[in-house]
């Protein structure tokens, strides 16, 4: 454990690993290309003498701003349910 680590990862690739977060909300970090985020929490574990603050795995993201495998950012864009609710707005009015 590095001295200056200060919390514990729960969840995802860095389960288990211990950090430097320095009071941070929010951990981002980048592993193959994407995005992982750590969010922190109330909870605190003793680990080898020390507690440690908890931050839980919260999920990824690829730099573009969508999900591994679940959206494209310019499909999501582009959607036809987009254009077919602007539509019925407008034959409301």
């Amino acid at each position: 454990m590095a001295k200056d680590d200060d919390a514990i990862l729960i969840g995802g690739p860095r389960d288990g690993s211990r950090y430097a977060a320095n009071d941070a909300g929010l951990v981002e970090l980048e592993i193959d290309g994407l995005i992982h985020r750590y969010i922190h929490t109330s909870q605190h574990r003793q680990v080898d003498g020390a507690e440690l603050r908890v931050y839980n795995y919260d999920g990824e993201v690829s730099p573009q701003g969508a999900q591994s495998g679940v959206e494209d950012a310019q499909d999501r864009a582009a959607s036809p349910l987009a254009d077919a609710n602007n539509s019925d707005t407008e034959s409301r009015n």
